[in-house]
């Protein structure tokens, strides 16, 4: 096997609400692995809250800062066409063949064939082997066209639950045949996957979890058991006002109870309104974005994580949460339940049902022995299924001889 590295790519690295993949390269890395850490763009300066995320930007290749460069756009495709003229114009037509309907997805198809030209000259000078990619949409787009032009195969983690609505714009069921493997986080995942490719690519499509170092974690005695955490983007999908909603009503049973919501995003100004409409806003504190250890103290300092999403992949906060031996309250939806089992490790509700999502709220006020149980089994499932280390593993196996038995050949 060639000892050149692992290129990872995605969107915006790192991201404060994508820890998962920084704490996921750490840990194919810790496997023995090296890793060419790749972004399309670079974040803003708010996304970078830690020492962990400042690191990480300094040795991570920005694809659209590159390719801002005229000359150095020119001289990569220059060295493309040189090398393979062929390879480059196939490659062309892929771009433009995979490109959904309209004038508009032409144009942005070219996008990321410029920029694809750009990724794959840096891989290239540093020998990347294979180039994996998180999330389907357009870092996958540019990640397609990329390997072709390397001439290294690529492969792609998915989380949806998005781009299953999106599936022709973003050509997934091309992606899945071009793909070496896929990766699916959840059963939910690879079922969908499954269900937008042809059966002879099912083999493919294998499951790794993202996961937590359940070390990381811990509950700090004391509290009333009523304090409750929201760790997310604040974005109309994950809830938020709903969650607001239902602490009005908690409030009413439980007047000494308290809600922080870690992060930030544009249904902040809205869910903070609702408080103040609410007359409810000395109980909740919007603390922005938080470093992976400012969310660790969070959950090490609460007795519950509510997350009420309209849909979800399976968040890795559920894991956090968990973790920290916290029960999590969380929608009914997609892969959800693959880790937050209905009364062992916590709630599942109907998504958009307030009044019931603050019934599970005020049970687990009402009874903090079975909130400590529930914490207690969350914590297991979390180090049994969901340990980084092990799930870091597995991709390092995958990406050094094909997973088990070679199955998955790159």
């Amino acid at each position: 096997m060639d000892n050149g590295p692992i290129a990872y790519l995605t969107g915006d690295y790192p991201k404060v609400s994508h820890t998962f993949i920084l704490r996921e390269v750490e840990a194919v890395r810790a496997s023995g692995v090296r890793v060419l850490t790749c972004s399309i763009r670079q974040p803003p300066e708010a996304e970078f809250k830690g020492q962990e995320e400042l690191r990480a930007r300094s040795e991570t290749f920005y694809v659209k800062t590159a390719a801002k460069n005229p000359a150095r756009l020119l001289a990569a495709h220059g060295r493309a066409i040189l090398r393979s003229p062929g390879t480059w114009a196939r490659t062309l037509a892929l771009a433009v063949r995979m490109r959904a309907p309209g004038l508009k997805a032409l144009i942005w198809q070219l996008f990321y064939f410029l920029e694809a030209g750009v990724l794959a000259d840096h891989l290239r000078r540093n020998h990347a082997r294979h180039l994996h990619n998180h999330f389907g949409n357009s870092s996958c787009s540019v990640a397609v066209l990329a390997a072709e032009l390397a001439g290294i195969p690529f492969s792609f983690t998915e989380h949806g639950p998005a781009i299953f609505f999106e599936v022709d714009r973003w050509a997934l069921p091309e992606k899945i045949a071009r793909a070496a493997f896929v990766v699916a986080i959840t059963h939910f995942c690879r079922s969908q996957l499954m269900l937008f490719s042809r059966p002879e690519h099912w083999s493919k499509i294998t499951i790794v979890h993202c996961g937590v170092d359940p070390a990381a974690y811990r509950r700090d005695p004391g509290g009333n058991g009523k304090r409750v955490a929201f760790v997310g983007r604040l974005d109309p999908v994950k809830g938020a006002l709903l969650l607001v909603e239902a602490m009005a009503t908690v409030l009413k049973a439980h007047p000494d109870a308290q809600l922080t919501l870690a992060g930030d995003g544009p249904a902040r100004t809205g869910a903070e309104a609702r408080a103040s409409a609410l007359g409810i806003q000395n109980a909740i504190h919007f603390a922005g974005f938080m470093t992976q250890g400012q969310v660790a103290d969070l959950l090490a300092n609460s007795d519950m994580l509510v997350l009420p999403s309209f849909a979800e992949g399976l968040p890795v906060v559920y894991m956090e949460a968990l973790a920290s031996r916290i029960p999590v309250v969380a929608s009914r939806v997609a892969g959800v339940q693959e880790l937050v089992e209905d009364g062992v490790t916590g709630y599942t509700v109907p998504p958009g049902d307030v009044a019931t999502l603050a019934d599970r709220m005020i049970r687990l006020m009402d009874d903090p022995a079975t909130a400590r149980t529930m914490g207690e089994a969350g914590r297991k499932a979390v180090e049994a299924g969901f340990d980084i280390r092990a799930e870091g593993a597995r991709l390092a196996e995958i990406f050094t001889h094909g997973g088990p038995g070679g199955r998955l050949r790159l």
